[in-house]
């Protein structure tokens, strides 16, 4: 594709922006990373792509400078439809059955395997193959795209969770970044030593994704597949030593409040601004948000990923969007060179950069690394070495609705239930979502 040449941004443009993510690029979607050549023209044809509203602020102008392009490199008009998120999912299973699906859409990460099961969504496998990026994508993202083999979504964008802090703090009590579970511990009780006041590490009862990285760094696991039969694991050995791990940090250790039993992200982060937080599990879109809204925190704040039980790092949800083909659509070729030139290279970065959420390439989010912003690179290194999905089917979304995990949570901080009294009471309730 020829476009203009890529202007290079780093961190701390992104951080300036409010941003949290990006990375620089030369170009497309090919192997060395260089822009696409096209497949063909497509003069007279029209692409018709569904678009969810609200991500990025200004998505029109994105989407007439797209729509240039795409013109410029394939000859075809694009017919960009923007869907609200919250009605975008009943309306997705009505054009499904009614077949009356776009070409292409944006497709939430956790709806992805849902709709590629009931056979609406194409197999791109060979067509990213053949594109030479099988190597160069997020491999959480990937994951969510799954289904027996096949990859139904192509990674577009996606955020991820991390450990914000105070990094004056820390710098004020000599406390080193935390690379195990231990020396969280450990930091969490000096922060706790040095200003009584602050709140080192709330625990957010309404919160299902600050329990998930410890879930997963002791080796456990939400849900396991055998077969077409899905299981809860939540009440398994591993599962519960994280769970111990991760709500004894408020119930053994202290270091959270009675009053984050009912907290959700949204009051962690209020929290946090209020200066009552030391440390805290939130998205890669944290920390220009904290600055937007308190500018004097500027310069206090930083992040690191969240460690591994003794080595490593644990996985963290990744959050985001494919971009799904439709099966059902005559103009598969066309609707390739689409996704492809959104997912890759200078519209990847350009997309990032304005909505404030990581590419789903492995080769930008790596640039991003190199950088080494203390307020982006984390999370980045966070998303391409321990970014992970949930359970790839439909009926672990309404466990989600349901909020089993959450409500394990809250039983086991206020105390009305034993870690594994709670896991069982959860893993009953996912047994029974998954039996239906």
């Amino acid at each position: 594709m020829q476009r203009r040449s890529t202007v290079a941004v780093t961190g701390t443009l992104l951080l300036a922006l409010g941003l949290s993510a990006c990375g620089g690029s030369d170009g497309g979607g090919d192997a060395d990373g260089s822009a696409g050549t096209g497949s063909g023209d497509f003069t007279g044809e029209t692409l018709t792509v569904w678009i969810m509203e609200g991500t990025n602020p200004d998505a029109d102008a994105f989407f007439d400078e797209v729509t240039a392009a795409f013109k410029e490199e394939t000859g075809a008009d694009l017919q960009i439809e923007f869907q609200p998120w919250a009605s975008a999912h009943d309306k997705f299973t009505t054009s499904i059955a009614g077949g009356t699906t776009p070409d292409v859409a944006e497709v939430g990460t956790t709806w992805t395997g849902e709709f590629a099961e009931v056979g609406a969504l194409a197999d791109l496998t060979d067509k990213i193959a053949e594109a030479g990026l099988e190597n160069d994508l997020v491999p959480g993202l990937v994951e969510s795209a799954t289904l027996d083999g096949g990859v139904y979504g192509m990674p577009w964008y996606a955020g991820v969770r991390s450990v914000v802090y105070r990094a004056d703090l820390f710098e004020e009590a000599g406390i080193e970044v935390p690379t195990t579970w231990d020396e969280l511990v450990d930091a969490a009780a000096a922060l706790q030593e040095a200003d009584p006041e602050i709140i080192p590490f709330p625990v957010a009862g309404d919160s299902q994704y600050g329990a998930m990285p410890f879930v997963w760094g002791a080796g456990g696991d939400l849900a396991v597949q055998d077969g077409d039969t899905w299981t809860s694991a939540i009440s398994a050995p591993e599962a519960v030593e994280g769970l111990e791990f991760y709500t004894g940090l408020a119930t053994e250790h202290g270091f959270s409040t009675a009053a984050a039993t009912t907290w959700k992200e949204t009051d962690l982060l209020a929290a946090f601004e209020q200066g009552q937080v030391g440390m805290m599990i939130s998205g890669s879109w944290t920390p220009g948000k904290i600055l937007a809204d308190v500018p004097e925190m500027e310069g206090k704040v930083g992040a690191f990923p969240i460690p591994g039980q003794t080595e490593g790092l644990s996985d963290s949800f990744l959050g985001g969007s494919h971009l799904g083909v439709f099966a059902a659509g005559e103009k598969q070729d066309l609707a390739w060179e689409f996704v492809e030139m959104m997912t890759t290279g200078e519209l990847a970065q350009e997309w990032g950069q304005q909505s404030g959420y990581f590419p789903g390439q492995t080769s930008l989010l790596e640039q991003v690394i190199e950088e080494d912003d203390p307020m982006v690179a984390p999370f980045a290194q966070q998303m391409v070495e321990a970014g992970r999905s949930v359970p790839v089917t439909p009926l672990y979304g309404q466990i989600q609705g349901k909020k089993t995990i959450e409500t394990m949570l809250q039983s086991i901080l206020s105390g009305s239930a034993s870690v594994q009294e709670a896991a069982d009471t959860a893993a009953a309730d996912m047994d029974e979502t998954f039996g239906s």
